[in-house]
């Protein structure tokens, strides 16, 4: 289900963008890299993460690291990994295909300002064979433009 509440989401949202079902798995940055044909950097992964007793979406290069001392200055907590299950029940969408697209009630999402560097970035479109190709200016739009520093990209 999903993939469907991410086409679904898009169709309404952002109709110019299309959900890209591959034979491949998509499911980690080095594979949809190599299927996307991009660098690493350029595949926008979704993290799920609790700060206190908030649950929020964090989009981030692919290359980058969460990095703790950043994001509790930026989030004003420690920063902690949702469990795949709970990942699954909040935003509808399994490890490896996590988005902020389709969810299914709203949380907020984040933009790491290491995605500033790409004109297009591809996160996951709500399945680990689907990705989205998008321009972090679009991407931005549809997730409320929200920045902070928290990630530290590959040196």
């Amino acid at each position: 289900m999903s993939l469907q509440s991410v086409q679904a989401d898009l169709a309404a949202r952002a109709p110019e963008l299309v959900v890209e079902v591959t034979a491949d798995s998509t499911a980690t940055v080095q594979t949809a890299a190599l299927v996307h044909g991009v660098e690493p950097g350029q595949i926008a992964k979704t993290l799920c993460i609790r700060v206190g007793g908030e649950v929020l979406l964090l989009v981030t290069r692919g290359d980058a690291r969460l990095d703790n001392q950043k994001s509790k200055a930026a989030f004003g907590g420690r920063p902690r990994m949702l469990g795949a299950e709970e990942v699954a029940q909040l935003t509808s969408h399994e490890v490896g295909g996590v988005c902020p697209f389709g969810l299914p009630a709203a949380l907020p999402i984040w933009l790491d300002t290491s995605l500033q560097i790409y004109d297009l970035v591809i996160p996951a479109g709500g399945d680990t064979h689907a990705s989205v190709r998008v321009s972090v200016n679009r991407l931005a739009e549809l997730c409320g433009n929200c920045w902070v520093d928290a990630c530290q990209p590959p040196l």
